[in-house]
Formats: structure tokens, sequence, C-alpha cells
């Protein structure tokens, strides 16, 4: 039987990192050591999109976010009903290599 470690973690949120970042859009590409997400803002009639965080994951980090994320819906949904995917993703944003480390 697998013991869970509850190890509390203490975390500072500076005032900078508190303010976040506005996002409309990530892209996310990959390797066999790790997956890359770039959060983007894409404004209407600008061709170019920044990038305005970067996040290196181990793959075992990407699937236990996928998981949350995943939970936070549900839960979300619950609470305030079915997110609704209104606008279509561009499609000149699907087609983003995998990265090689």
């Amino acid at each position: 039987m697998e013991k869970k470690n509850n190890q509390k973690i203490e975390l500072e949120l500076t005032p900078d990192v508190a303010d976040g970042i506005y996002s409309n859009l990530a892209l996310i590409t990959h390797s066999q050591s790790e997956f890359v997400v770039d959060f983007t803002t894409v404004m209407p009639g600008v061709a170019k999109a920044r990038v305005k965080s970067r996040v290196i994951l181990t793959p075992q980090h990407a699937k236990r976010l996928m998981k949350a994320l995943s939970d936070n819906i549900r839960r979300y949904e619950n609470m305030f009903g079915a997110i609704e995917e209104r606008e279509p993703i561009p499609t000149s944003f699907l087609n983003t290599p995998t990265t090689e480390a």
C-alpha cells in the first residue's frame, strides 16, 4: 500500500506575480522529456500574438495539471453551468510542431 505524503508547502505570492497575466490562447508543444505551454494574447485584427508567459513541465506534472484542470472545470460547471466554446481556435495555431530538448 502506498503512503500519501502530507507534507505542507508554504507558497509565497509576490505582488508582481499576483497581478497575473491575461491569456486567451495557450500553445502546447512537447518533446520526450518536457511539455512547453506558451500563454499568449491574440488581439482581433492583429496577425502577431506575443507570448506573455512560458511554463515548462515534466510529462508527469503536465498530466497532473490536466487532471487538476479537468477536476476544476467539472466543479465550475456543476456550480455555474456548462462552459460554452463560442469561438473556434484559429487554424493557424493548430499545427504547432513538437520540440526537441
